[in-house]
């Protein structure tokens, strides 16, 4: 690979990585008590949890739903990165 190809491959690096750094992926859990916010670079930028919908005495059930909507907001950031790519 010459000079030349790589500096273009590595601009276009680079323009991706802004890409993903303004792409904001909203993932929600326990029926949009839980919704958390993550830029396609995995970086969590928000997460906010609807109090009318916790019991306080099932904290359980609130451990639960962030759990997989971070999980699912890694697993879509990672898919909106490799489309990306």
């Amino acid at each position: 690979m010459s000079k030349v190809d790589q500096a273009k491959m590595l601009m276009q690096v680079k323009k991706v990585q802004k890409e993903l750094k303004k792409e904001i992926i909203e993932v929600e859990g326990g029926d949009g008590a839980v919704v958390v916010e993550i830029t396609g670079e995995q970086k969590i930028k928000k997460i906010h949890i609807d109090p009318d919908a916790v019991d306080l005495d099932n904290i359980e059930d609130l451990e639960e739903w962030l759990e997989d909507a971070i999980k699912s907001a890694i697993d879509e950031s990672q898919k909106v990165a490799a489309e990306k790519m």
